[in-house]
């Protein structure tokens, strides 16, 4: 049965376990919504900020690959921040639509969150109370995310358990009743249905009372409310945060606005201020006039790697770099055929490598290898300052691929992520934004050197192994 009909036909089977009027099966949308939230909440923290602007925006791979200009670094992570922010509030219109909501907030939440982007937000004091209680309801949705997560984990278990069920009276309608077997004068052993009906019913009591105290059974516009305030706090947030950096923002003061501190000073900005990349437009759009919308904006262009849709594929494939220039540690003292054996191992690895390198690649690295070589042999001294000279590109390069891997499982829509509150990687540091001929380079002479150490390594397998197939 599918999982949403599946979780349609729960409510029904277990009675009591929620309110007519609470959020039902919608609650997992609700709590992935408020997850989603928190995230960008943890994301504008003071400390997360600083971090962006000290160490993030200026690691040495963004700023070899993408871009060193500050300001043109920060719209974009502005605008990734919008991006996800204008889902969360997408999905609250969708919710307080269902809702019989008199508050102004939930009336039309979807043209006030426009309104507020355009940088009305003085006329909803009043309505919105951005200073009353904005700590106290984003610890409010951390423990809401936390309960959901915990059902549906239990939700799951039930569903294996019903599965278990079904097989059990399926074999009994075609193999009849299983008959227990007890030694001479002791008490027959249970049925093996027994177990599993007791364990049955000790789990649908505890989704019961899950459901009895989390999202399911909360009213849909007590939730919505709830999300609603937080999402234009956020937005509110994200203007005192990016307001000095990014045109177009709604105009705030720290004190009004947001309870937890002023953001960083300003920063100076690039003398050519966009020349890297196509982003220097507002972020929203001034007055009332159509802007670029927030998702075309922080759009990799065709030149990057994220715009020719590599940028997974890159990450993995240095990432392979790394792991096999880790295999190729410092040669043993002895080895014998135990050496031999890692090279078959190391092989392997390169030719899953060699497979992942896009065809213009791979002809770049073959012409450099051709030029380098020339049919020589790699001494020592030529491969330690090979690898001397990889370890110091990944270094700067590493960081970025993980990154890129990062930024991909938190979007997913896996288990593990879904309900995720932690602060989340920005395309910024990942190599979306990475020009494309700039890394196609740096990965071509990472390879050229990764050959170089792996062709001397292979060298010195075949001396060793001659040595002891001598002995």
């Amino acid at each position: 049965m599918p999982a949403r009909s599946w979780l349609a036909d729960l409510r029904s089977r277990l009675g009591a376990g929620a309110r007519a009027d609470g959020l039902g099966i919608l609650a997992f949308e609700a709590a992935a919504t408020m997850s989603r939230l928190v995230s960008l909440h943890r994301t504008l923290s003071d400390a997360e900020f600083r971090r962006l602007r000290a160490d993030v925006l200026r690691a040495e791979g963004v700023a070899r690959l993408t871009s060193a200009d500050q300001s043109l670094l920060l719209r974009l992570s502005c605008g990734e921040l919008v991006a996800d922010l204008d889902r969360a509030a997408a999905t609250v219109a969708r919710l307080a639509v269902r809702c019989c909501a008199e508050a102004p907030l939930l009336r039309d939440f979807d043209r006030l969150y426009a309104e507020a982007k355009r940088g009305r937000l003085a006329q909803m004091d009043a309505t919105v109370g951005f200073s009353s209680g904005a700590r106290k309801r984003f610890r409010k949705m951390e423990r809401h995310v936390a309960v959901a997560a915990k059902l549906y984990e239990e939700m799951d278990a039930l569903r294996e358990l019903e599965a278990s069920e079904r097989r059990l009276e399926h074999w009994k309608q075609h193999s009849g009743p299983i008959l227990s077997q007890a030694a001479p004068g002791k008490k027959p052993a249970a049925e093996p249905g027994e177990k599993l009906m007791r364990e049955l019913r000790v789990q649908r009591h505890k989704v019961r009372r899950l459901m009895e105290g989390s999202l399911w059974s909360i009213d849909a516009g007590s939730a919505a409310k709830l999300m609603a305030k937080s999402v234009l706090a956020v937005l509110a947030r994200i203007s005192i945060a990016f307001g000095a950096f990014v045109p177009g923002l709604p105009s705030l003061t720290a004190g009004r606005a947001w309870p937890l501190g002023h953001s960083s000073g300003p920063l100076h900005r690039s003398a050519t201020p966009g020349a890297a990349l196509r982003h220097s437009a507002p972020i929203f759009g001034q007055k009332d006039t159509a802007a670029m919308s927030v998702l075309e904006s922080i759009k990799p262009p065709a030149s990057t790697v994220g715009g020719s849709g590599m940028e997974l594929r890159y990450a993995n494939l240095i990432l392979s770099v790394e792991t096999l220039l880790a295999a190729l540690g410092p040669p043993a003292a002895a080895g014998g055929s135990e050496e031999v054996q890692e090279g078959m191992i190391d092989l392997s690895k390169r030719d899953g490598l060699y497979k992942m390198l896009p065809m213009s690649i791979r002809e770049a690295v073959n012409a450099k290898l051709r030029e380098s070589w020339r049919g020589q042999a790699v001494d020592e001294q030529a491969a330690a300052a090979s690898r001397g000279e990889l370890e110091m590109v990944l270094r700067w390069l590493g960081p970025m691929a993980h990154d890129t891997v990062r930024w991909n499982d938190e979007r997913s829509m896996e288990r593990g992520q879904r309900f995720s509150m932690q602060p989340r990687a920005l395309m910024v540091q990942t190599l979306h934004f990475a020009d494309r001929k700039k890394a196609d380079a740096v990965i071509v002479g990472v390879l050229v050197r990764l050959s170089c150490v792996c062709r001397y390594d292979d060298e010195r397998r075949r001396l060793e192994s001659m040595d002891w197939d001598d002995e």
